[in-house]
């Protein structure tokens, strides 16, 4: 009888070991660093150089993208994420906020910093900045296909900062609802007003809605895996401006595996504004309204934890928002671009 008690105190305190074992909470360090080499082909290198309207990858011969460093701490109920960036990539994605006195940081570092709560199984409270929940694409080049970006990605938002909560109401569908500062103010909202967001998902595509003072915009994320070998992303949104102006567009993502090193990708791109929307056409002689059509092909090839892509772009706009060797205004341009990334 002893040793039976024995036993089931030893199993009983085994268990209870392993409990608290499974709620110790963890600390992660996590990110990446990516540099890339860009040519143009049917434009200058040199001062003249121009890149794509959209954002990133935009210099000419050797240049840096990003250090990243994620940090993160989750407990049982609670934890954090600061996400920092370095670098050239880093300093475009994140935006200036202006302090008391209308003077502006002189550096920002923060990608994303916030608190979160679960409060139960199905609702999480998300309190801080956080990449923007609108798009396909986003800022840290390890989750993106292709290494340059899309029009859609770089006039979109970026980032918001404010309390989110996000529901898992069963285990196809998900919402989120959020209240946020003016898109891209990271913080000290001196106009008082907000920003309303929300995201209906459904096994694994979005609708998503953004309801800023300034404009409205609706959009739609998602993908489907065709075979083991190939995958299809969707992306589509349209903005609308309240002063005037508007943009829309929609871009698909096709993906094949070759072999388990090496995946082909394509995206192809339509972009429009009118009356100059959000600048993305510009152009020697744009007159507000314009389109642009871009095709990217990328290789993506893994050694370990390193991934090559080489990538062949062309851009064709209905405006002449580019330039030929020559300096002369012209319709198209095609570009090539090399990139490295490293994550760990």
């Amino acid at each position: 009888m002893k040793k039976l008690i024995t036993l089931s105190m030893l199993f009983m305190a085994t268990a209870l070991f392993a409990q608290e074992e499974e709620a110790k909470p963890t600390f992660t360090v996590s990110g990446s660093v990516d540099a890339y080499y860009r040519a143009n082909f049917t434009a200058p290198n040199d001062e003249n150089a121009i890149a794509p309207g959209s954002s990133f990858a935009n210099l000419p011969g050797f240049a840096l993208g990003m250090a990243n460093v994620v940090l993160g701490y989750e407990g049982e109920k609670v934890g954090f994420v600061a996400d920092l960036v370095f670098g050239p990539r880093g300093a475009d994605a994140v935006f200036n906020s202006p302090q008391l006195g209308g003077f502006y940081r002189s550096s920002n570092i923060i990608n994303q910093l916030y608190a979160y709560w679960n409060v139960s199984e199905s609702v999480t409270l998300t309190m801080g900045n956080f990449n923007t929940f609108l798009g396909y694409e986003v800022i840290s080049p390890t989750a993106n296909f292709n290494y340059s970006t899309s029009y859609l990605f770089s006039y979109g938002p970026f980032s918001h900062t404010g309390l989110k909560a996000d529901f898992a109401i069963s285990e196809d569908f998900s919402l989120m609802l959020a209240v946020m500062n003016d898109t891209d103010l990271t913080e000290f909202n001196s106009t008082g007003d907000y920003a309303f967001g929300a995201q209906l998902g459904y096994s694994g595509q979005f609708l998503n809605f953004l309801l800023d003072p300034s404009f409205t915009e609706i959009d739609f994320t998602g993908g489907f895996d065709l075979s083991d070998d190939f995958f299809l992303g969707i992306n589509a949104a349209y903005l609308d401006v309240e002063d005037g102006g508007s943009f829309a567009g929609a871009a698909l993502y096709p993906q094949l595996a070759t072999s388990e090193s090496f995946t082909i990708g394509l995206r192809g791109e339509y972009f429009t504004e009118t009356e100059g929307g959000v600048g993305a056409i510009g152009g020697y002689d744009a007159d507000g309204d314009g389109s642009v059509f871009a095709v990217t092909l990328t290789g993506s090839l893994a050694i370990d934890n390193l991934t090559i892509k080489p990538e062949i772009r062309l851009d064709s706009a209905s405006e002449e928002a580019f330039i030929d060797n020559d300096l002369a205004g012209t319709k198209s341009l095609g570009s090539f671009v090399l990139a490295a990334i490293y994550s760990f």
